[in-house]
């Protein structure tokens, strides 16, 4: 179907969000050192991830399941590519008695969803934003992300009321008007699809995924003009 899915902008800023969590933290000394030690092993994620999952087993090893153990472990094996394991590691963490603050909690199911998303396992995504809109009403991206989740479903409608809420959320989110785009152009409403991809491009006009799509809607304006029908597109 061409559904735009730039699941680097769901995977990359949530690797960063779990390092930035842990050092904003204000710990006590033997919490300090933990997180030191689970900074050091998520640099090496992005280095060596085979050296930051043994680092992750050794870590186990002395000193027991600790938290950031854990998470050394989910973020290697993600990084190896192993992405369902690595998410379910992420969410087992933040169900966990252990699991930490909300926002750490929360930084585990969002890095979960989005290797939900990546794999094309939405019905787990949606689950898991789900929980993170449970916990967090509030968090515009969580909507956005199960909108996705709900296009890969093909659930249009539902995907098009979580998106409108993360755009009234957050107004200047070119995702949310592409994904958006998409939606009300399954259901046949062009125009208003349209009205999304002009505000999208008005955002980032070099989007390749915005042209795609306005290419699109074009396309299918047209063939209605002469009377044929839009499964013509070769999607």
């Amino acid at each position: 179907m061409g559904l735009a899915s730039p699941l680097v902008y769901v995977i990359a800023p949530l690797l960063l969000a779990a390092q930035t969590v842990s050092q904003t933290a204000a710990p006590g000394d033997a919490e300090r050192e933990e997180m030191l030690r689970l900074r050091e092993c998520l640099e090496l994620v992005e280095t060596d991830p085979e050296a930051a999952h043994e680092m992750a087993a050794s870590w186990t090893y002395m000193e027991g399941n600790r938290r950031g153990a854990r998470e050394c472990r989910a973020s290697a094996l993600m990084a190896l590519g192993y992405l369902e394991d690595g998410a379910y590691e992420l969410e087992a963490l933040a169900n966990a008695p252990d699991g930490g603050s909300m926002d750490d909690r929360l930084t585990y199911l969002f890095r979960a969803g989005g290797a939900w998303l990546e794999i094309g396992m939405p019905d787990n995504a949606v689950l898991t934003f789900s929980n993170i809109i449970r916990l967090q009403p509030e968090y515009s991206e969580a909507y956005n992300y199960r909108g996705l989740a709900y296009l890969q479903l093909e659930e249009w409608e539902n995907a098009e009321a979580d998106l409108d809420t993360a755009i009234s959320g957050q107004p200047g989110d070119f995702h949310a008007y592409l994904y958006r785009a998409q939606a009300r152009f399954w259901q046949e409403r062009y125009d208003e699809a349209m009205d999304d991809i002009v505000q999208a491009r008005t955002l980032d006009p070099e989007d390749a995924q915005a042209l795609l799509w306005r290419g699109h809607i074009r396309e299918a304006r047209r063939l209605i003009a002469e009377g044929r029908s839009v499964n013509e597109m070769p999607f």
